[in-house]
């Protein structure tokens, strides 16, 4: 599947944001070679999952190709056992004109950050965009959002199910 999205650091989060469905989320990005890591496993309420992004051309970081696969909570458990970065955040989903805009509110480490992800279904769509007052930069291209913040504490991980 070809991903097309942006992603921005929010400027102020909306009022309606309380009122939005929201998850819990742990990712956790495993080290795999790659300079920016690009295999990420993740629990979404009592889904889990393992997915590769990869640009698909010249680097741009706002087409890439997704891959994900379902595992069950013990494929989960023995693959955040891998060396990697863990995130926690709750993911927010705002309506945004014909849009669904992804806020994702950090915990830990990263507590104060949000970002903001906004998913297309064609490029013209994409580069038509014009980002709301909420969203203060397009960081998209910037290398500390590939596998969320290169500066996050890199542990071995055990999580709970």
């Amino acid at each position: 599947m070809i991903e097309q999205e942006l992603t921005y650091l929010a400027k102020h989060l909306p009022e309606e944001l309380t009122t939005c469905p929201s998850a819990k989320m742990v990712d956790v990005y495993i080290e795999n070679g790659s300079t920016h890591p690009n295999l990420r496993i993740r629990k979404h309420g009592e889904r889990y999952e393992i997915t590769r992004k990869s640009p698909v051309s010249g680097g741009d970081a706002s087409i890439q190709t997704e891959t994900t696969i379902e595992l069950n909570d013990i494929e989960f458990a023995s693959l955040a056992l891998a060396t990697g970065r863990t995130i926690e955040k709750t993911r927010y989903r705002v309506p945004c004109g014909e849009l669904t805009v992804e806020f994702d509110v950090f915990e830990g480490a990263l507590a104060g950050l949000v970002l903001i992800d906004v998913e297309f279904t064609d490029e013209a769509t994409k580069e038509a965009f014009v980002a709301p007052s909420f969203c203060l930069a397009n960081v998209t291209q910037e290398s500390f959002v590939a596998g969320v913040c290169s500066q996050e504490k890199r542990t071995k991980t055990s999580h709970q199910h």
